[in-house]
C-alpha cells in the first residue's frame, strides 16, 4: 500500500470515528457535560503520557520549558479545545446533534474569516461568495431556531482558533496534546475531587469503563488524523473533513429523530451550497497553481 492511500485511510478512519462520537457520548448521559469533559481530559492525559513514554519523547517535551511563548500558546490552545469539547458534549447530550454537525460544516468558512481578520489574507471572489452564502444560512437558521445557533458557532469558532494556534506553534501531535491535557488536568481533577454525586463507579461498570475509555477515544482519531496530514495533500484533508459532520447530521436526523422543519432544511442547504462553492474555488485555485508550476518547469518556448 502506498503512503498516499494509507494517508487517506487514516484520515477516513479519524473522521468516521469523530462522526460517530454522538453515539458514544449519548451512553454517558448519567454524567453531566462538565463531568464527562473532566474525565475526558484526565484520561486523555494518562493515555498520551503512555504514548510519550513509548515514543521516548519526554526529553523533547521537557525542553519546551525554555520556550515560554510556545507554552503560553499551548495554554491558549488548551482553553480553546476544552471549550470545544465541552460545548460538543453538551450539544450531543441535550439532543442538539444536528446543531453540532452544523458547527463543523461551517468551520471552513470561519477559518476563511480568521485568515482575513488575523492573518490579513486577501480572499478570492469564490471565497467571498462562500462566506456570504454562509452568513445568509446562519441568519436563516437563527430565524428558524428563534436564537443564534450558539452551539454551532461556538464549535466552529473555537476549533478554527484552535487550528490557527496549533499551526503557529507547530508541535508534534502527541507533544501538543500532552501539554493541552496537562493544562486542563488540574482544574479537571479539582472538579472531580469536589464532585459530590459523581457517576464514576456509581452508574454501573459499563459507564465507568466508557469514562475511562474517553481518553483513548480522544487520542486515537487525533493520531490517525496526524498520520493522514503527513501523507496526503491539504485538499485531500479538506474533502475528508466533511465526512464527520455528514455522519453526525445523519445520526441527528435519522437515528435520534431531531426535528428538521422546512426552514432548517433551507438553512442547511445554504450551508452545503457555501461549502460547494468553497470546494470548487479551492480546486480551481489548485488547478491554476499546478498549471503555472508546469509552465515554469517547461520554461520559455
Amino acid at each position: 500500500m502506498n503512503e498516499v492511500r494509507r494517508g487517506y485511510l487514516l484520515g477516513l478512519g479519524a473522521y468516521v470515528m469523530w462522526g460517530f462520537f454522538p453515539l458514544y457520548f449519548k451512553h454517558l448521559q448519567a454524567a453531566g457535560a462538565v463531568e464527562i469533559l473532566a474525565h475526558r481530559v484526565v484520561w486523555s492525559l494518562a493515555t498520551v503520557a503512555i504514548i510519550i513514554t513509548v515514543l521516548r519523547r519526554w526529553r523533547a517535551v521537557a525542553a519546551l520549558r525554555r520556550e515560554p511563548k510556545r507554552l503560553a500558546a499551548m495554554a491558549l490552545a488548551a482553553v480553546l479545545i476544552g471549550l470545544n469539547w465541552g460545548t460538543y458534549i453538551y450539544g450531543v447530550n441535550s439532543s442538539r446533534v444536528v446543531e453540532t454537525a452544523l458547527g463543523y460544516f461551517i468551520t471552513p468558512l470561519v477559518v476563511i474569516m480568521l485568515g482575513v481578520g488575523v492573518l490579513h489574507e486577501r480572499l478570492r471572489r469564490g471565497q467571498w461568495l462562500a462566506v456570504a452564502v454562509g452568513v445568509i444560512s446562519v441568519v436563516v437558521l437563527t430565524v428558524d431556531y428563534g436564537r443564534l445557533p450558539w452551539i454551532a458557532l461556538t464549535l466552529a469558532c473555537s476549533f478554527g482558533l484552535y487550528g490557527l494556534v496549533k499551526k503557529r506553534v507547530g508541535l508534534p501531535p502527541a507533544d501538543g496534546l500532552l501539554l493541552e491535557s496537562a493544562t486542563l488536568a488540574l482544574p479537571a481533577l479539582i472538579y472531580l475531587a469536589t464532585l459530590r454525586h459523581g457517576s464514576f463507579g456509581t452508574a454501573g461498570g459499563v459507564h465507568t469503563f466508557l469514562l475511562v475509555f474517553s481518553g483513548l477515544a480522544t487520542v486515537v482519531p487525533l493520531l490517525l488524523f496526524a498520520g493522514a496530514a503527513n501523507r496526503i495533500p491539504l485538499y485531500g484533508i479538506g474533502m475528508l473533513q466533511y465526512v464527520g459532520p455528514i455522519i453526525q447530521f445523519g445520526l441527528g436526523v435519522f437515528w435520534f429523530h431531531e426535528p428538521m422543519p422546512t426552514a432548517r432544511w433551507i438553512g442547511f442547504a445554504l450551508v452545503w451550497l457555501a461549502l460547494g462553492i468553497f470546494t470548487f474555488d479551492s480546486f480551481a485555485q489548485l488547478s491554476r497553481q499546478r498549471s503555472l508550476a508546469l509552465q515554469a518547469q517547461q520554461g520559455p518556448a
